[in-house]
Formats: structure tokens, sequence, C-alpha cells
């Protein structure tokens, strides 16, 4: 199913969402459908059609991922295992197999460089393509997008949903709108309305605390984010109100970039039973920030901030963060910051269920870089 806004382009550019100056450019945004879940429906007949968590089933457990079917009753990624198996007492947990999805996604990444030389992968499941070169001759971003959903179903049995516009934003938000297995346009003239009759909630990098920060202040929708001027969002948000005031408006400037910079390394581990002593909280922090090190150093990324990452026996997870004057060069050094942002928190309260430590700032960022993933890095205030 393809869903497509039209809308009148105002003499002005206030209803546009383009910048006058800026490059028109045709963006797609694939989104596999519940990747992981269908492709373990896929490849287990007597799964299709149920409700399906690729994840553990222990009280230690947590969702990955989840199907539509399960979807139904409230079950989402990230959700603890017991949660999800009360809220649908149908639910079948089915152990990841990573190296599956690995294989499938390179897969569909092969496909997407037959239309676009500009791919920019996300995760295993979704990218952003650049098609304003037309290079598989189609005559438009709609058809190349049609015709990737088409070989993406033929050659691995999957569906993938796809939005279809002029900038990165707008393009994963349309990619959301129709799914699963549908098709999204929304062209230069349309952008801004569109946004403006989403939920803030939707915005991509919104994350929740800043969400229900913005509902605190009156702001549920993206009209009513687009109502603020820039004195007030400076002075709610600070540096990210240009930020804002622009995704309301429908523009982001960001290019499609085939060699994303690195942005964070990191690893965590969840624990069968709760750490409750200082003792054994810093040797699982040790552990992970070794794990961490060694994937840091197999691509020697050097990095100048730590974020701790603790959840509680009753779920509550907070993120603590450390930064130093220069790129830690080992993992003593790593292991120093961590326990630099631990020791304040000691002795807890209540058991510590999983910790998770990650490495960020790494040398050779470009302040472009960092500016071009505010949406990324919002999600985390």
């Amino acid at each position: 199913m393809a869903t497509c806004y039209f809308a009148r382009v105002t003499d002005d550019g206030s209803g546009d969402g383009v910048a006058a100056d800026a490059p028109v450019r045709k963006i797609i945004h694939v989104d596999m459908d519940a990747f992981y879940a269908s492709v373990e429906q896929r490849d287990d007949r007597s799964l299709r059609g149920r409700p399906v968590a690729v994840g553990g089933s222990s009280r230690r457990g947590v969702v990955a991922a989840a199907s539509y079917e399960a979807r139904k009753f409230g079950v989402r990624s990230a959700m603890p295992s017991i949660t999800a198996k009360r809220q649908c007492p149908e639910l079948i947990f089915v152990p990841p197999r990573f190296e599956v999805y690995r294989d499938i996604s390179h897969q569909i990444r092969a496909i997407f460089r037959d239309y676009a030389d500009e791919v920019e992968p996300l995760s295993l499941d979704e990218a952003y393509l650049d098609v304003t070169r037309d290079k598989a001759a189609l005559g438009s971003a709609t058809a190349a997008a049609k015709a990737i959903r088409r070989r993406i179903l033929a050659e691995t049995g999957l569906t993938a949903s796809a939005g279809v516009s002029y900038n990165k934003f707008i393009a994963k938000l349309a990619s959301d709108q129709n799914k699963p297995d549908g098709l999204t346009i929304i062209p230069p003239g349309k952008g801004a309305a569109f946004v403006q009759t989403l939920s803030i909630r939707r915005f991509h990098g919104i994350g929740p605390v800043t969400a229900a920060k913005m509902e605190g202040l009156g702001i549920y929708s993206g009209a009513d984010l687009a109502a603020k001027d820039m004195g007030w969002l400076t002075a709610h948000f600070g540096n990210s109100a240009e930020w804002l005031h622009n995704l309301a408006r429908g523009i982001d400037h960001r290019r499609v970039r085939s060699n994303r910079p690195l942005k964070s390394l990191g690893g965590e581990r969840t624990f069968f039973n709760d750490l409750v002593t200082d003792t054994e909280i810093r040797e699982a922090l040790a552990h992970v920030c070794t794990v961490v090190w060694d994937r840091a150093a197999k691509r020697h990324a050097r990095g100048r901030t730590v974020t701790l990452k603790l959840r509680y026996a009753d779920f509550k997870t907070i993120t603590r963060a450390k930064s130093v004057p220069f790129a830690i060069k080992d993992g003593a050094g790593l292991l120093a910051a961590g326990e630099a942002i631990l020791a304040p928190l000691l002795p807890v309260e209540q058991g510590i269920r999983l910790l998770g430590v990650t490495l960020s700032r790494f040398e050779g960022e470009e302040d472009e870089g960092e500016a071009a993933e505010r949406a990324d890095l919002l999600s985390l205030i």
C-alpha cells in the first residue's frame, strides 16, 4: 500500500519545509518489518500468525524483537520477558540468531547498492538511501522504493516498509506511517504539514524523557512545536533550539553518508543474580570494560567520553557520563573513568541486574558529524 501526500507550495517557502538555498534531495528510508521476529517466522512455519518474541524467556530475559501478533498485546523490544509473558500468555520465545540476521542484512544491503551509491545503514534492519542520482534509471525515487521492496520480498521472503521524501528526517517518519509492508511518499511542499500532524513522540531522536518535558510545556504535536518561536525554544532547550525549530518545519540538511562516522562503542551484561556488593559490581564493571576496550582496540578507536548504564532490580535504569580532556589510550584508562562514574553510586540500595559501558567522542570526529547526529544524542537526554 502506498500513500502520497500533496500540498500547495507557498511562494515564501513557509509551508514547504525546504530552505530556499538547500539542495533538493531524494531520500528513501527502508525499514524491515519486525525483522528478527519475521526471520524466525519465515524459517519456522509453525510460528507464522502467532505471537513471537526473540529473546530469552527466563526471569532475566529481555525481548529483543516482537512480531506484529505480539505487539497487539503491547509486547515490545527492551521489555522484560516476564512482563511480556504476563501481557501475552501465548507468547512464544525464540532465541536470537544474530549470524542469520547479519547474513540477511548483507543480502539486503547488496540490493540497496543496485539503486544508490550513497547508502547509510542505521542497524541491521534499516538504512537511508540517497537516490537523487537515478542510478537504476527508473525515473523517480518512488519507483526505486517500489523496486527495492519487491526485490527484498522476492529474494529474502521478508517485507519492508519505506518512506520517500526530500530529507532523512521525514523519510524515516514516513517509513513508519503505513507499517507493515507499506510505502509513504512525502514530496516537497508537504513536509511541514505532515510533520505537524504527528505526535512529538513520533519524532526520531526525541526520547521519552525529552518528550515528557515537552508535554509538560504544552507541546504534544509537531504543530505545537512549530508554534514556539526561537527565543522560547532557546530558553527551554538551549543549543537544540534551532534543530527543533527546523524539524517542526520539515527541514533537515543532513546528508546520507555511506561512511557514517563511528559514534560509540559499547557493551552490556545482564546478570542471572542481582549484584549487591561493591566488590561484585566493580568486578562486573572491569569485565564489561575489557570487552568494550577489545572492540575499540580492533577499530583503533580512542574516545573521550565514557557512559555507565545501570539497571536496578526494579528495572529502573540510569546513565551517567564522564568526559576526560584527552582520548583514553588503553583499557586501564577506560576502567578508571568507569570507576570514577561508579564510585558515587555505591553502595547500592537494591541489586544491579544489568551493567553497561559505552565509549564515545572519538578522535577525529568532526563538529559537522556531531551536529548532524543531534537527533540521536537527544534520545539520551
